[in-house]
């Protein structure tokens, strides 16, 4: 157990180092001055030589990299440039909006994907069946900005039922918790399907139909519980899936995240800001495949083992 941790630990570890290295190169090879693009085209070329000489833009690109790399580690990305305080210390504020906003998403997930799963399971080739199974397609398919634009039109604008953005109660976390979960639903739905019709023909679910348990307690208690052994795994990642897409979601609800302020911050050219919002997502991504992983070897020797 302990080599599968180190290896486990050590590709998380890599997986991290490639997701700064490349947000390096994409914010550094990108056409155009950062300097320039942060100050504006009315700034003065004493200004955009000390702003670039500030950031290090001055000197060889492998001592760029060496120097972010340093920074990275440290967690220091600087100042942000338009708020004027710590980037990292932004971030950490806005992260916790984003993970509540990824909670809620999950726990609409599991609460429709499984229970629709079931639904479509036990009617098989039925109406029922095909109704579920295009919802899920549906869901997997169309745009997530594109619906939450249709949601906040319909359930905000037309009916006033619901909010139609901002921080707040649970009024105003519906709508984006269901357009952020859509694509997840669709997933728990095939494999809750998929993964009862494969049980409910195993023997103990035959023998427990014969002691005389009704069917609701052979497919609830005995069917069921074994379907979502994959749905834990697959929960896991898919958490760590929705802190990086609630980016889409929160620009269009505006919820105050760290999606939202990766946009404006792209869009104000705020790099500092960026490096470390893109650092905070891919490092909470990372850390959740590293905990399935972890448990996923620990529930299943053959993993661990390499078999």
């Amino acid at each position: 157990m302990t080599a599968y941790l180190i290896r486990r630990t050590l590709f998380a570890v890599f997986v991290l180092w490639g997701a700064v290295t490349i947000v390096f190169l994409v914010l550094r090879l990108v056409p155009g001055d950062p300097a320039q693009l942060i100050l504006g085209s009315d700034a003065t070329q004493e200004e955009i030589a000390q702003l670039r000489d500030q950031m290090g833009l001055d000197r060889p690109l492998p001592v760029q990299y060496g120097k972010y790399l340093s920074d990275v580690v440290n967690l220091d990305f600087g100042d942000s440039y338009r708020y004027h305080r710590d980037a990292m210390d932004l971030v950490t504020e806005r992260f916790p909006a984003t993970v509540q906003l990824a909670v809620v998403a999950t726990v609409i997930a599991l609460l429709l994907g499984i229970s629709l799963g079931v639904v479509a399971a036990l009617r098989v080739n039925r109406l029922t069946d095909r109704l579920v199974s295009v919802f899920a397609l549906l869901s997997q398919s169309m745009p997530s900005f594109w619906i939450g634009i249709v949601f906040i039109l319909v359930f905000a604008r037309q009916l006033h039922l619901l909010a139609s953005g901002g921080k707040g109660g649970l009024d105003r976390m519906i709508l984006p918790g269901i357009t952020l979960a859509l694509p997840f639903i669709a997933i728990l739905i095939r494999l809750t399907r998929s993964g009862l019709l494969d049980v409910v023909h195993e023997n103990y679910i035959q023998t427990a139909r014969a002691k005389g348990l009704s069917e609701r307690v052979v497919i609830l208690r005995h069917a069921v519980r074994n379907a979502l052994i994959p749905i834990v795994t697959v929960t896991g990642i898919e958490f760590g899936k929705l802190l990086g897409g609630a980016v889409i979601i929160e620009t269009v609800f505006a919820w105050p995240g760290v999606g939202r302020l990766l946009i404006d911050s792209i869009s104000a050219r705020d790099y500092n800001v960026v490096q470390a919002a893109i650092l905070m997502i891919a490092g909470g991504f990372v850390l959740i495949n590293l905990v399935v992983d972890i448990l996923y070897g620990y529930l299943d020797p053959r993993i661990r083992l390499g078999r």
